[in-house]
């Protein structure tokens, strides 16, 4: 990467930086007449110069051919201009004033504007560069990151470069000529003000940079420390789990606070410095305009000097600090940018990285056949540790080969060699007749599989974790109408002119062929099919029937999902079960569901309409006032508090019924039981609004079936149900995208695939009641063939950051089918089943090797016994290869195998 930002800037923009300053030259002659003009209108337009009486006329806007007396020995009269009295030439000079303020205005914006889209292009360009660089690091260098501090760097960082580079060339030109033309009307005005304003601006000029450069030190200082802060931050939320579990928080809260004090101690002297320096700068600033005013003064008293020019020189003046400062600040900002740039540049520039054509999506790859052969394989890390020693080994690209060893045994660094995520510092690893070593990562990417022990899944959904690994490059561009086409093209356009990549995002980009399919509809039974391999479908089906659908998107499936509402209902009924689930009912109160589910009737769909919000929801606090139930659920929710600050009044913290009851945290306890006790002085209608909404939030959690404490009566039911028919007309007529109501024969969007299919709510207190209703709902679904719907909308299930909404099994065993999707040549995995119990370990393992077909497996085992179903056994200690064979064979005569199964 360029280490001089100024080249690097001039290479990338000097075409847009030229037009720009050809700008800038065009505006000086209007900015220079801007000056001058105020003079004329003082001394001609206003003090009558030029004219003996009002009625004298002179002549507006007369032109002269420039250097006309040079070329032709008289002035050349281009055009005679117009004659005008004095209060007509007063109003021509104000108005031409006027105009060239609007035009040195026209040019200020259009420059500016210019300058911002090429600081922006810059910027593009340059966080383009540095991400494109940080895929092509290999992992040894990504290991030695810290990618919350890489991140502040990409993100925040190189933001001031933006601002800067559009200024680089343009503001220096631009003020400069600004301050230059000013400089050069006050001498000639006066030689001896604009002596006296150069001496001053000289000083400025010198002095101010001189006191800045301590502050860009401190700068510096503090762009290090915040960056190390942020990488801070992000160690503290990766390593939650160990601050939480051995009681380290105080500790990490007082070395934060050790790391803030730091930075407040630079940014304050940074302030300190800052303020005395632009309190001298505009001490000297206004030290100027004194000289005019007093020895100016002097000079117009007598005589030697008019008050037209004197008011010129001191207008003149008065912009002229504006572009010096404004110099001045550029020169702080240049030296402050250009450590940021090599900042940046020292972090980015290893040595250690992919050549770009390594990762062309267009490269040539070649299948892997015949034999993996590996010779003299050796790995040395950054301190010239043997990590890899002398191994070498053969296998066929369609069989088994297990590894094994101990922590130490190097094992995990062959699987990556292998896989070409770390290249050897030895050796060599051929697969047939290719050199797996010098192939581009994106052969490697589609030819190999690896799955490691700790394997990362991106914040998407399943469906995109699995696909993630068919993604090279866009095979099929999406329709667009004509709006969206012109989008794009100046979108690809932009992306050429910054060096961008320019392939649409929004294109097809999964590779089918790869995946052994035709079409998307094909790729999904494909997922499922993998799903199924590695023992997590039924996973997905439970994430299914949790998840959503849209039915005007998929009409089909809502009409089977509707289907199975009945043939449930049917089939409990036959069951002798019916009285498991209360169905959704419009007349009828539902017990084994909240208070406030019985008066939606229906599921939320904006925010303000879930349960928690209610208290404060306009509309349903109004529906409830007319209903008069306000005050009734007031005194419920008091009645609840009162309950459960005597019920909780002795448990400690985590005691089940902080569980059964749900109402109240162990936290919220003491403020409940003060709110109890203001209640029972003043009585709940005079409680404050914040306690009122409390309380009220309380009962709207209540389940008469589950928490059994008599709220509910008959008389209180029915009063709900007139509210619930009030509300219903109330939204449908004000909000009616707020809240999806229930309808016994329509699919309810918003809601569940089980509620949908179950719509009721099952009985609370009945032994086995969920394990037999979700078995009726399984049965029912498969008997409709809706088993891989489901499992497709489970699919759709977003697996949060880092995969950290599913277990750590889940998560390997996605990545492991992510591996298998693509059909690799040779399947790689690294203690990838390491989390999973015996059992689950086992069927896996047993599950890949039958049906992996003609894809090969090396397999680094995190139990040495699990190599008895592999065709042969590597055994590595200490970085060599003990002993390689066939299971048996190195059981019964072997030395190092032995021992491990010994030790497992």
């Amino acid at each position: 990467m360029e280490s001089n930002l100024f080249r690097y800037i001039w290479r990338h923009s000097k075409r847009d930086q030229l037009a720009i300053l050809l700008l800038v030259v065009v505006s000086l002659p209007f900015y220079f007449m801007s000056l001058h003009l105020p003079k004329q209108i003082v001394n001609q337009g206003i003090q009558g110069q030029g004219f003996e009486s009002i009625t004298d006329t002179q002549p507006f806007a007369r032109m002269y051919l420039p250097f006309g007396s040079e070329l032709f020995g008289e002035p050349l009269l281009l055009f005679e201009g117009f004659s005008l009295q004095q209060p007509g030439f007063l109003l021509a000079l104000s108005f031409t004033f006027l105009a060239l303020v609007c035009i040195n205005g026209g040019f200020k914006f259009v420059i500016n504007t210019a300058k911002g889209r090429l600081g922006e292009r810059m910027l593009r360009r340059l966080r383009y560069e540095l991400t494109d660089r940080l895929l092509r690091f290999r992992l040894r260098s990504l290991r030695r990151m810290k990618s919350a501090e890489v991140a502040t760097m990409v993100k925040d960082e190189v933001e001031p470069l933006g601002g800067f580079i559009g200024d680089a060339f343009v503001t220096p030109a631009f003020l400069g000529g600004q301050a230059i033309t000013a400089m050069a009307f006050i001498m000639v005005q006066s030689i001896w003000l604009g002596l006296v304003a150069a001496a001053i601006l000289a000083v400025q000029a010198i002095l101010i940079p001189k006191l800045r450069v301590p502050i860009l030190r401190l700068g510096k200082q503090r762009q290090i420390t915040a960056r190390q802060l942020a990488g801070r931050i992000g160690e503290v939320i990766d390593g939650a789990t160990e601050v939480h579990a051995h009681d380290a928080s105080n500790w990490e809260r007082t070395e934060l606070t050790s790391r803030l004090g730091r930075i407040f101690e630079i940014r304050f002297e940074i302030y300190r410095r800052k303020f005395f320096v632009k309190f001298l700068n505009n001490f000297l600033g206004q030290f100027t305009p004194f000289i005019f005013y007093a020895v100016g003064g002097l000079l117009a008293i007598y005589g030697q000097l008019d008050i037209g020019a004197l008011v010129a020189v001191i207008a003149a003046y008065k912009d002229l600090p504006g572009p010096v400062r404004e110099l001045l600040n550029w020169e702080q900002t240049r030296n402050d940018v250009q450590i940021k740039y090599d900042q940046v540049i020292e972090q980015f520039q290893q040595t250690d990285v992919l050549p770009p054509n390594h990762q062309d999506p267009h490269a040539e790859i070649p299948t892997l056949k015949g034999t993996l052969t590996v010779s003299g394989l050796s790995l040395t890390d950054e301190n010239n540790n043997r990590l890899l020693d002398q191994v070498a080994f053969e296998m066929p690209l369609s069989g088994s080969l297990a590894v094994v060893g101990d922590a130490t045994s190097g094992k995990d660094h062959l699987t990556q060699v292998l896989a070409g995520l770390t290249p050897p510092s030895g050796g060599s690893v051929r697969a047939g007749e290719q050199d797996l070593t010098r192939l581009p990562e994106a052969a490697l990417g589609r030819r190999l599989g690896y799955v490691g022990p700790d394997a990362y899944l991106f914040p998407l959904s399943v469906r995109d974790n699995l696909i993630y690994g068919l993604k090279h490059r866009p095979l099929a561009p999406p329709e667009r109408d004509d709006d969206a086409r012109r989008l794009h093209a100046w979108h690809t356009a932009e992306a050429r002119r910054t060096g961008n990549i320019d392939y649409d995002p929004e294109a097809d980009w999964i590779d089918y062929e790869a995946a052994g399919v035709e079409g998307p509809d094909e790729l999904e039974a494909r997922l499922i099919e993998v799903l199924h391999l590695v023992d997590l479908d039924r996973d997905i089906y439970r994430f299914g029937l949790g998840g959503t659908l849209d039915p005007e998107a998929r009409p089909e499936v809502a009409r089977n999902i509707l289907e199975a509402r009945g043939r449930l209902a049917e089939h409990l009924a036959k069951q002798g079960h019916d009285d498991l689930v209360v169905r959704f009912d419009r007349d009828a109160y539902n017990p084994n569901a909240s208070l406030a589910e019985n008066l939606l009737f229906g599921t939320p769909r904006k925010p303000e309409y879930a349960p928690e919000a209610l208290p404060d929801n306009r509309l349903v606090l109004d529906v409830l006032r007319e209903a008069e139930l306000e005050e009734a659920i007031l005194a419920k929710g008091l009645s609840i508090a009162q309950t459960m600050v005597e019920i909780f009044a002795d448990l400690p913290p985590g005691h089940p019924f902080f569980d059964q009851f749900s109402f109240i945290s162990a936290d919220d306890l003491p403020e409940f039981r003060q709110l109890v006790q203001r209640a029972g002085k003043s009585g709940p209608a005079a409680l404050p609004e914040a306690d009122r909404k409390r309380l009220l939030a309380l009962p709207f959690r209540y389940i008469e079936a589950r928490h059994r404490l008599d709220l509910i009566d008959e008389g209180f039911a029915a009063r709900l149900l007139d509210a619930r028919r009030a509300l219903h007309q109330r939204v449908e007529a004000e909000d009616p995208e707020a809240v999806a109501f229930y309808e016994a024969r329509e699919y309810n969007a918003a809601a569940s695939l089980m509620d949908n299919v179950l719509f009721g709510r099952v009985v609370y207190g009945r032994a086995e009641a969920e394990e037999t209703i979700q078995a009726a709902i399984a049965e029912t679904l498969e008997d409709l063939g809706l088993h891989d719907t489901v499992v497709g909308i489970g699919m759709d299930f977003n697996v949060g950051v880092a995969g950290k909404m599913l277990s750590a099994s889940q998560r390997q065993k996605v990545a492991i089918a992510r591996a298998v999707v693509k059909r690799p040549d040779l399947l790689i995995l690294n203690e990838a089943t390491a989390v999973m119990d015996g059992a689950t370990r086992a069927q896996l393992l047993d599950r890949l090797l039958q049906q992996r077909g003609e894809t090969g497996i090396v397999w680094a085992l995190e139990r040495a016994r699990l190599a008895e179903r592999f065709d042969r056994v590597l055994v590595l200690q200490n970085g060599r290869l003990a002993e390689q064979g066939g299971f048996a064979e190195l059981k019964d005569g072997g030395k190092a195998l032995p021992e491990l199964l010994a030790a497992d």
